[in-house]
């Protein structure tokens, strides 16, 4: 008996057994393909085979029970393995980065360049070379040295206490491609590191041009009176004058917006048409569009055709939100006129509104 479960345990050996292999950490992608393959080949039978011998030889008590388990124990990680893509260890593609294109080029402005013809050459947005180089116009200047990133998103100089998780959920951005752009995986983020942030976007309060709004309290707010000295003396309401890319209607409640938000340092677009898209136009430039009042903030409806917008200068959690406009009669203003007042915080954030900031 012993002699031939002996016999046995040989035979499965030599049919199944293939001793381990010394991998090199070096290996290409192709060799570790290749073992991939050749794991597939690890069938039912193998495992079956060296599992019986094992349970003979233990019973047997044979001096080689260890190594048929052993055995045994690979053939089944094996064909795991085989099942299992991970055995594949590659970088995985979220972006198709190469060294070319991670490279953070330098352009001196030539005559005729614009920002939109820089942009074109390099395949960015007008976006992204406008928040990489801190410009706030259309406009730049014959020698002027420009940074141009090799995909659109964001230029971010590493803080100390940074992570990549931080900064993704900071920028609004995919972490993953953020570590993979960026080569991050091994070492993390270093304070001072450059990082290009891919499809990345600035908050608003990091924005060119960004002014940190002041709360205006010096109107009558309660009994729906036209301001005098609106904004701090910026002038009364019937004495306004347009500012340089004010498209809009003067008098309608538009034409109002675009001055207040100037005034705030906080500029919105000339051509955004009716009020009642202001909110899909804004979404599209990159401004921050929710449902949430904030001061400083643009307050949309859609009011059928043309739709409202209003500016808020104050808000009260809980308990109300002070506006600002032109071209409604709730709050003593009109057209070409200004009113100001307090709605209810629940008429707020009732999802009537939209909030561009």
């Amino acid at each position: 008996m012993y002699s031939g479960t002996f016999l046995a345990i040989i035979a499965v050996v030599a049919i199944s057994y293939k001793p381990p292999e010394h991998f090199d950490a070096a290996a290409s992608s192709i060799e570790v393909r290749q073992s991939a393959t050749q794991l597939s080949d690890v069938s039912i039978d193998d495992i079956i085979a060296t599992s019986v011998a094992a349970n003979v030889a233990q019973t047997a008590n044979l001096p080689i029970t260890n190594n048929i388990a052993n055995l045994t124990q690979s053939l089944v990680a094996e064909r795991v393995l085989a099942q299992n893509d991970a055995n594949v260890v590659e970088k995985p593609q979220v972006l198709n980065i190469n060294e070319n294109r991670r490279e953070i080029k330098n352009h001196k402005v030539a005559k005729g360049d614009t920002i939109k013809s820089i942009a074109e050459q390099y395949q960015v947005s007008a976006q992204t070379v406008k928040w990489a180089n801190n410009i706030t116009g259309d406009s730049v200047s014959v020698g002027q040295k420009l940074k141009i990133l090799p995909v659109d998103g964001v230029l971010y100089t590493a803080q100390s206490g940074d992570s990549i998780d931080s900064i993704a959920k900071k920028y609004n951005a995919n972490k993953d491609q953020l570590a993979l752009f960026n080569d991050l995986e091994i070492d993390g983020v270093k304070q001072g590191q450059q990082l290009v942030i891919p499809s990345g976007t600035l908050p608003e309060e990091e924005r060119p041009g960004y002014v940190e709004p002041v709360q205006t309290n010096n109107y009558n707010a309660t009994n729906g009176g036209i301001s005098g000295s609106y904004g701090g003396g910026w002038g009364s309401g019937n004495t306004l004058s347009t500012s340089g890319g004010n498209r809009y209607a003067a008098g309608n409640c538009t034409w109002y917006a675009y001055e207040r938000r100037a005034k705030l340092g906080r500029p919105v677009g000339g051509m955004w048409g009716n009020a009642s898209t202001w909110a899909s136009y804004a979404a599209a430039a990159g401004y921050k569009v929710n449902g949430t009042p904030a001061v400083g903030a643009v307050m949309q409806n859609g009011g059928g055709w043309y739709g409202h917008v209003a500016i808020v200068e104050a808000v009260d959690p809980g308990k109300s939100v002070t506006i600002s406009e032109m071209n409604a009669y709730r709050f003593g203003g009109g057209y070409n006129r200004i009113g100001n007042g307090k709605i209810s915080w629940g008429e707020a954030v009732s999802g009537m509104y939209r909030y561009i900031h």
